[in-house]
């Protein structure tokens, strides 16, 4: 246990290395042991498929930070253009990241993980490369094709899959296309992630609690009509559907992407967001419908304390809107 909190303790560290460092190797050091601090937490309960998920991520995570190395000691001795150098640190970050078109390695290992690793990979673990990305401040073609094909392939991605891990990791995907469209703008994609973060721990709590890992598991398991309401508006909240506070995040993306002129990507980025929540509304439907005549609002005992602070938390945004006008 003392030694899970140090890995814990070390991954927080790591990060800010990386985000509070001013030059290309203080970062890469920092994305080491950040890698190095999250593959023992990977391996906590050892069995196939956590070593499987751990050399997935090592190898992939390593040879996004050979390649970022090897363009930084290139740029040093200027042994390439600088238009050369930024495309592969940009690809460098990229893969980092899990984004697309270099996802294929994120939902593979999110399967393969419990809920709560799941949860640090879609959210602390993307905090430091976006901020390098944030830091370059280029105009990059190859992070606009990111964020377009992110955007397509995490909303696709997700509609027949089984797995809530997997779904989840497209969903993520998904995401992260509409943080790297607002990431020039530093004050509004950290709120976003702020606000992304919270909806995802609200989420996986929810599904580690029940042990959920699979969507026909929804319709099995026995809920009160409070819990599934919790489950129902965080699902929503996911998908950014107003009032819920999720659609917070996505109207601060597209009211900066409005003031650039970008009315093409912003298009692409709602349509897309449409069919992410329509997954999502599968994953719910068949909760919502089943049992429904047999549960009570009082039957099962439940933590009554923490399903209500998930329902108050994503139905805030009318709260801040009405605090707001006053």
């Amino acid at each position: 246990m003392k030694s899970t909190f140090m890995f814990y303790i070390l991954l927080i560290l790591s990060t800010m290395i990386t985000v509070s460092s001013n030059n290309w190797i203080s970062m890469w050091i920092g994305l080491e042991l950040n890698m190095m601090m999250f593959m023992p937490l990977i391996l906590n309960k050892v069995n196939n498929s956590s070593s499987e998920a751990a050399m997935i991520y090592f190898l992939t995570q390593s040879v996004s930070s050979m390649l970022l190395l090897m363009m930084v000691l290139m740029n040093m001795f200027d042994l390439t253009t600088q238009e050369m150098n930024n495309l592969l640190i940009n690809i460098s970050i990229l893969i980092k990241l899990g984004a697309a078109p270099f996802h294929s390695w994120m939902p593979k290992i999110m399967t393969k993980m419990e809920w709560k690793k799941c949860c640090i990979l879609m959210t602390w673990q993307k905090i430091a490369p976006l901020m390098m990305i944030s830091n370059m401040n280029n105009n990059s073609n190859i992070i606009n094709m990111s964020i377009i094909t992110s955007i397509i392939i995490g909303s696709m991605g997700g509609i027949n899959q089984t797995s809530l891990r997997k779904m989840m990791g497209y969903s993520s995907i998904n995401h992260l296309g509409w943080l790297l469209a607002i990431n020039k703008f530093m004050n509004m994609w950290i709120i976003y992630m702020m606000i992304y973060t919270m909806m995802m721990i609200m989420m996986t709590f929810l599904f580690n609690k029940y042990k959920i890992f699979y969507i026909n598991q929804m319709s099995s398991i026995n809920m009160n009509n409070i819990e599934k309401m919790s489950f129902f508006m965080t699902m929503l909240s996911m998908g950014g559907l107003p009032p819920l506070i999720g659609f917070l995040p996505k109207w601060i993306a597209i009211q900066s992407l409005i003031y650039e002129n970008e009315i093409t990507l912003i298009f692409i980025m709602i349509m897309f967001s449409l069919i992410t929540l329509m997954y999502y509304l599968r994953v719910m439907t068949n909760m919502i419908l089943s049992f429904n005549s047999s549960i009570k609002w009082t039957t099962n005992n439940y933590n009554k304390n923490s399903t209500m602070f998930i329902i108050i938390m994503n139905s805030m945004l009318p709260l801040i809107l009405i605090m707001d006008l006053l």
